[in-house]
């Protein structure tokens, strides 16, 4: 049978990671398909770096061309990320017949419309599991087990980084710094954590599963994204009072032809499933119209688990040109034919219930002109929690409120903000009760 040839582009951790399976488990993949999964060349600038791996002489190269153009090359895995060049190896690879394979979310959240359009008038695939969830087998359980359901709602704990941030300051009472600075020196956060810290990593990758599971493509301009950089260990403290968690969550929830997408801090009852995913781990959780609720647990990113997806694309594409059947994964024709640009709510007409935290000085009447200013704006609170006094002191006054529009919030803290009595700007998380 056919051999299958595979260049790589990008030698750094993942693609190590690449390498590292297809030589320890060649007979296992052999077995699996059928024939020998060769790897055939590498492009990195870097040739001289030992990455704990050696590969044949002649393999490893600085010229992209000579995976992006070799004739022998059935696919390609593009490991380089970021924007480009990464987004002009892509479409050289696919003009050129080349299958691809990549787990670069943030070229995919703002490119991935292009992309696949150029896959399709090249009769070749793009496929993308490892550019979100890195082990969690999330994309394609949206791509075949689960399309025939109507999907209304996805949440995910998207990023290692912040969710291992939060668990350490939920589960020690440590503060955001200083675990910041602890995730940095256990190599889970970059030395410019910007991306992660800030929801721009998780706001990536929920561009692509709501692609996936509405058949929309959302701007990515659009998606509200708000990070982790505010919440203080107290914040942490009063909702677990309360009987909630903090996440960083992306939601994303269609209904009746408009979309939300947010990524922001979000408190959840910590009865719920995604309450109890700690640590580096990742997770998704889907409701179809059918299925019901679906979570996936896992792995998010590193080496390991970000290469055994890559590889499941590999072989997923090496058993279609084995077999001689279509290139296109059928369920990925809908993102290229015939598909709606849905209107995405404006984040000012989102209507939750709201964590508040209020820094002010403690003097009597506070709490009535706070509760008089949140009335002005039909924002009704449903629970609160006021520390022992301190008085001529500064302490906080937290509350939750019952479902209001966020406009609303929005106006009625700045204007308690401008109050004499406030010591610092306020703080609001929104809350999810509804995650099924």
């Amino acid at each position: 049978m056919k051999e299958i040839k595979v260049g790589l582009l990008g030698f750094g951790t993942i693609g190590t990671g690449v390498v590292k399976v297809i030589q320890q488990n060649a007979d296992v993949i052999s077995q699996r398909l059928g024939t020998k999964l060769t790897l055939a060349a590498i492009a990195d600038r870097d040739t001289t770096t030992d990455r704990g791996v050696v590969v044949e002489p002649g393999v490893l190269t600085d010229d992209a061309d000579n995976v992006l153009t070799n004739p022998n090359i059935d696919v390609v895995i593009e490991l380089i990320g970021g924007y480009e060049p990464a987004r002009t190896f892509v479409l050289k690879a696919l003009e050129n017949g080349k299958h691809v394979v990549t787990a670069n979310k943030a070229l995919l959240a703002l490119y991935g419309q292009e992309l696949l359009l150029a896959a399709e008038k090249n009769n070749v695939s793009l496929l993308f599991e490892a550019a979100v969830g890195g082990g969690i087998p999330v994309l394609s359980s949206i791509r075949e087990n689960l399309c025939a359901n109507q999907f209304s709602d996805v949440f995910g704990i998207l990023n290692g980084t912040c969710n291992y941030i939060l668990t350490r300051m939920t589960e020690n009472g440590e503060d955001f710094a200083d675990v910041l600075a602890d995730a940095q020196e256990l190599g889970y956060a970059e030395a410019d954590p910007t991306f992660d810290i800030e929801g721009i990593d998780t706001a990536h990758k929920l561009s692509i599963l709501m692609t996936m599971c509405f058949g929309t493509w959302v701007d990515f301009d659009s998606i509200y994204t708000e990070g982790i950089t505010r919440i203080t260990s107290l914040d942490i403290q009063y909702a677990r009072q309360f009987g909630y968690q903090i996440k960083l969550l992306a939601i994303g929830k269609q209904e009746d032809g408009v979309v939300e997408a947010r990524v922001h801090p979000t408190m959840i009852p910590d009865t719920y499933s995604l309450a109890e995913v700690r640590g580096v781990l990742n997770a998704v959780r889907l409701i179809g119209d059918f299925v019901g609720p679906v979570t996936q647990v896992g792995s998010g990113a590193g080496m390991d688990a970000t290469a055994s997806a890559v590889l499941g694309d590999v072989m997923s594409l090496s058993r279609q040109m084995l077999g001689e059947s279509s290139f296109l994964p059928p369920a990925l024709n809908y993102l290229t034919k015939n598909i709606t640009t849905l209107p995405v709510r404006a984040m000012e007409d989102i209507t939750s219930p709201y964590y508040v935290r209020v820094m002010v000085e403690d003097s009597p009447g506070v709490l009535a002109k706070i509760a008089a200013t949140l009335g002005e704006y039909n924002i009704s609170i449903s629970s609160m929690i006021q520390p022992e006094r301190e008085l001529g002191g500064c302490v906080p006054i937290v509350l939750m409120t019952h479902d209001a529009v966020e406009s609303d919030v929005r106006a009625a803290l700045q204007k308690i903000d401008l109050l004499e009595i406030c010591r610092e700007a306020s703080l609001f998380i929104r809350i999810e009760n509804d995650l099924a």
